[in-house]
């Protein structure tokens, strides 16, 4: 069969990627299809011409083989050295192989001859891989190769004591055999190809709506945190304010209160400031270089200073320290990890550092009831929850996609005994600087 490729059925113009990877597919396995015609047609010849006795023109029909082999040779290179695979390739590839079919029963007795049943192997494949208009171009074409046979052909000479009628209903049966193995065959595995092609684009629409969902979500976080920064400021000065008036810092438990205040409203302008930072609006200074330890000992320190009614382990296995460059967006994914462990699980909660081979690895454990079955098959998903009530679900989205966007991935099971570990992983070529992995 063809080596060209397959253009699925949408217009005749250039393929997009993932039809281009599909017609790579189906064009390999045109290929094989391709080596089993050239092979079956050997075998054919020599059953009917030493077992059934039967004088074929073998300098032309050997010919036609060869002229068959090298096709294939050809669409082999072409295919290699190509950049992208359209349906009229494909079609054209069709088409001679309808002409080199058409040959080879013109030297075999034309329309007499019971293998004229294998162009419907041809039209059946141009209907799967073609569009409508190449495939009723194909089915022109082959009817008018087989109107041809049936007045142009070279009669076979058959042996006086043979059975014209016996040996035309033996190859018909060798023709609907091969007919119907064959189309099982590839026909099964073309249609494989094009489940994964769906698969591929439906997982592009869904990666597309979650980005386009971010966007939203970042643009409507972005104008809150411009809209809190007028009242924040408003409500620092008014603290600062209070914290000199002498009635008010002569009463301690006033003072203590205003404190408490005070380290909430600095927490509240750290994630107003967070998120302009990741919306590259930032406010005050970007990322700054630190080291794996330093970055970490600082986040740990952070979250647990603004949540003190929470328990947090952290183990630093990371290894030999590595300067990187901090990331504001990847802290408040780490944050939002822990935020999520800490509703479930406020007594224990463990952080920990792992370096393998040129990754980070971070762990986060609790101790919590760990995530349902149905959760665990949709991590990352948005609104995917078992908080009752709107707007969750949001969290380890975010986080998924903050990590992805970083070139990492992040994983989420549970524990064997109670509880639950996502872990994430990154890549530390996106925060190292210069040639620190080497170290």
């Amino acid at each position: 069969m063809t080596a060209a490729a397959a253009h699925m059925p949408v217009a005749l113009g250039a393929p997009s990627p993932t039809d281009a990877a599909t017609n790579r597919k189906n064009m390999a396995l045109l290929i094989q299809l391709r080596w089993t015609a050239v092979i079956g047609q050997v075998v054919t010849i020599g059953f009917v011409q030493l077992w059934l006795g039967i004088a074929l023109p073998l300098v032309p029909m050997a010919s036609v083989i060869v002229a068959l082999v090298a096709l294939n040779l050809v669409s082999l290179a072409w295919v290699r050295d190509r950049a992208e695979i359209g349906s009229r390739g494909l079609l054209l590839a069709l088409m001679i192989d309808v002409a080199a079919l058409t040959a080879q029963l013109y030297l075999a007795g034309g329309a007499t001859n019971p293998f004229t049943s294998l162009y419907l192997l041809q039209v059946t494949l141009g209907a799967v891989l073609l569009d409508a208009r190449s495939t009723w171009s194909l089915v022109a074409l082959a009817c008018a190769c087989f109107a041809g046979l049936t007045v142009a052909f070279r009669p076979l000479a058959l042996p006086s004591f043979s059975d014209p009628f016996s040996l035309y209903i033996i190859g018909a049966f060798i023709g609907l055999v091969l007919n119907a193995v064959l189309l099982v065959i590839f026909v099964t595995r073309i249609n494989r190809n094009l489940r994964d092609r769906d698969a591929h684009l439906a997982a592009l629409r869904q990666n597309a709506a979650e980005h386009d969902h971010i966007v939203r979500m970042g643009l409507l976080a972005s104008g809150a945190a411009h809209e809190l920064g007028t009242p924040l400021a408003s409500l620092s000065v008014i603290l600062s304010d209070w914290r000199r008036m002498p009635a008010l810092s002569a009463d301690k438990e006033l003072s203590h209160d205003l404190g408490e205040m005070e380290t909430s409203l600095q927490r509240c302008k750290s994630i107003v400031t967070g998120i302009l930072l990741s919306a590259g609006q930032a406010r005050g200074e970007g990322s700054s270089p630190t080291t794996v330890t330093a970055f970490l000992a600082a986040l740990v320190e952070e979250w647990r200073t603004t949540r003190p009614s929470a328990t947090l382990y952290f183990r630093n296995a990371f290894g030999n320290d590595l300067p990187i460059v901090s990331d504001i967006a990847l802290k408040q994914a780490i944050f939002n990890v822990l935020d999520n462990a800490a509703e479930v699980s406020r007594d224990w909660i463990e952080l920990m550092a792992e370096r393998e081979d040129d990754r980070l690895v971070l762990s986060v454990s609790d101790r919590g009831p760990g995530f349902a079955a149905e959760m665990l098959a949709h991590v990352g998903k948005p609104y995917q929850s078992t908080k009752a009530r709107p707007g969750s679900g949001l969290g380890l989205f975010l986080v998924v996609n903050v990590i992805r966007k970083l070139g990492g991935v992040v994983t989420a099971r549970n524990r064997r005994d109670i509880g639950a570990i996502v872990r994430l992983e990154l890549p530390l070529s996106t925060l190292a600087i210069g040639d620190g992995l080497d170290g």
